[in-house]
C-alpha cells in the first residue's frame, strides 16, 4: 500500500505511475474519497466531544434541567451512531481504492504495456553445441522414468506430476546447494507454513483484484490461502514488529511447496511440469532499510546468477517493463534459462528466476518498521528472489546436460549431494 500523505502531496506522480503501468485508476476519485473519509472522522469527533460534554453536565445538575440534558444526550448518541456508520462506509471505500493502487515503478524500469517491452540486460554462459538434435525434457524424462504426468492426472488432474527416481535426488541436491550458498552469505534458513490467513495474503498484495484472487487456492471452510511462493508467509512473520537499525538487513532462505491455479494461462505449457499447479521452490526474502534495498536487490540477483553459473546453464537477465511488473513490485529482474530442447530442438529462453524490490508497499500493510537514529520509526523495505524453482531448474538440467544416448550428466556442483550418481540413465 502506498502512503496516502505522499499521494496527497504528489498526485501527478501517482497518475504518471498508473499510466506507465497501463492501468485505469481515478486518482482524483481516490483523493475525494480520502477527503470525505477525513471529513466524516472530523464530524464524528465533534459529535463525540459534544456528547461527552453533555454527559459531564448531566453529572452536575438535577431536576428538569437534568431530564432535558438526558434527552439531548440520547439524540446526540443517535447522531453519533449515524456518523459512525458513515465513517465505516467511507473507510471501506477508501481502503478498497488504496488496495487497488500498485507500487510506483522505479525510474529505470522500462515503460511498456507488457512483456514485449522487457529489456534484456545481458546473456551469460556458453550454449552447448550438440552433435544431435537436442530432445525436449519430457521426452528425456519419460525415457528415464523421471517424471510421471499421466499417472498424476489420474490422481490429481491436469498440471500435476510425480518426480521419480533420480529426479527426486536432483530436487534435494538443488535445495541443499542453494541453502549452502545462501547461508554463506548470511541468510537464515526457514521452512514456512504453506497456509496463510486472508489478512496476511492481503497484506502481501496478492489478492487485491479479482484476477489476483483467481490465481490463489482458497480453503473456504478454514479461511486460509495456499501460498504461491514462500514470500507470502515469510513476510507476514514480522507483522507489527519494529527492528533496531543494527538488526537489518534480515535475510531468509526458505523452502516450500507452492500452489497456483494458473488461471490466466489456459492452454499454455499444459504438457509436462513447466507450468503446474503445485511445485517446490527455494526463495530468498530480505527485510532492509530503505537506503539499503537497491543494494540488497542487486545482491539477490548476483546470487541467482551465481547459482545458474555454477550449474553451467546459459541464461539471460531481463529487466521487466512497467506493464509486466507484479502489483507489489517497484522493480523486477527475471533470469531466463536457455532450454536447447524447446522449439523442436532449436532452443529458447524460459523464465526460471525472478527477484523484486517491493519497497515499503508490503511493509506498510504489515506495519513492519525500524527505529531511526533520531528515535523515530520508518517502514522497512522488503525484497524477494528465487533461488531455485525446482521443476524448471530440473528441466534446464535435463535439456542442457542430455547425451545422445538419452542419459543426463549431473552438474558437477550437485554431485556431492547425489549419493554417488554422476550420470542419470535408465537402469
Amino acid at each position: 500500500m502506498l502512503d496516502i500523505k505522499f499521494i496527497r502531496e504528489n498526485p501527478d506522480v501517482i497518475k504518471e505511475a498508473v499510466k506507465k503501468r497501463g492501468m485505469h485508476f481515478d486518482v482524483d476519485f481516490l483523493l475525494a474519497s480520502d477527503e470525505k473519509h477525513r471529513a466524516f472522522i472530523a464530524e464524528r469527533d465533534s459529535v463525540r466531544a459534544g456528547h461527552n460534554a453533555i454527559s459531564e453536565e448531566i453529572s452536575r445538575i438535577e431536576g428538569d434541567a437534568r431530564a432535558k440534558k438526558i434527552e439531548e444526550s440520547k439524540q446526540m448518541k443517535a447522531a453519533l451512531l449515524e456518523v459512525e456508520k458513515k465513517v465505516v462506509a467511507a473507510e471501506e471505500e477508501f481502503n478498497e481504492l488504496m488496495r487497488r493502487l500498485p507500487n510506483i515503478p522505479f525510474d529505470d524500469v522500462p515503460e511498456g504495456k507488457d512483456e514485449s517491452a522487457n529489456k534484456i540486460l545481458r546473456e551469460a554462459g556458453e550454449k552447448q553445441l550438440f552433435s544431435f538434435t537436442p530432445k525436449d525434457y519430457m521426452e528425456i524424462a519419460s525415457n528415464l522414468g523421471l517424471i510421471e504426468t499421466e499417472r498424476a492426472a489420474k490422481v490429481s488432474g491436469s498440471r500435476f506430476g510425480y518426480l521419480m527416481r533420480d529426479a527426486v535426488l536432483l530436487e534435494f541436491a538443488l535445495v541443499r546447494f542453494a541453502f549452502d550458498r545462501a547461508l554463506a552469505k548470511g541468510f537464515v534458513p526457514v521452512v514456512p507454513p504453506v497456509l496463510v490467513r486472508e489478512g496476511a495474503m492481503r497484506a502481501m498484495g496478492y489478492i487485491d483484484t479479482e484476477d489476483d484472487r483467481e490465481e490463489r487456492y482458497f480453503l473456504e471452510g478454514d479461511k486460509l490461502f495456499l501460498v504461491g511462493t514462500s514470500e507470502q508467509s515469510i513476510g507476514p512473520m514480522h507483522a507489527d514488529e519494529t527492528f533496531a537499525a543494527r538488526d537489518l538487513p534480515q535475510r531468509y532462505i526458505g523452502f516450500s511447496t507452492c500452489f497456483r491455479r494458473e488461471a490466466g494461462s489456459y492452454g499454455k505449457d499444459t504438457r509436462g511440469i513447466l507450468r503446474v499447479h503445485q511445485f517446490d521452490k527455494v526463495e530468498m526474502f530480505t527485510i532492509a532499510r530503505p537506503e539499503d534495498s537497491p543494494r540488497e536487490h542487486e545482491l539477490m540477483l548476483s546470487i541467482e546468477e551465481e547459482l545458474m553459473s555454477s550449474l553451467g546453464i546459459p541464461y539471460r537477465v531481463v529487466l521487466l517493463s512497467t506493464g509486466d511488473l507484479s502489483r507489489p513490485s517497484a522493480k523486477t529482474y527475471d533470469i531466463e534459462a536457455w532450454l536447447p530442447g524447446q522449439n523442436e530442438g532449436k532452443g529458447e529462453y524460459r523464465e526460471t528466476h525472478s527477484t523484486s524490490n517491493t519497497t515499503d508497499f508490503q511493509a506498510r500493510r504489515l506495519n513492519i518498521k525500524y527505529r531511526t537514529k533520531d528515535g523515530g520509526t520508518e517502514f522497512v523495505h522488503m525484497l524477494n528472489g528465487t533461488a531455485f524453482a525446482i521443476g524448471r531448474t530440473i528441466i534446464a538440467i535435463l535439456e542442457n546436460y542430455q547425451e545422445e544416448d538419452g542419459s543426463v550428466r549431473v552438474p558437477e556442483v550437485l554431485r556431492p549431494y547425489m549419493n554417488g550418481v554422476e550420470k542419470i540413465s535408465r537402469a
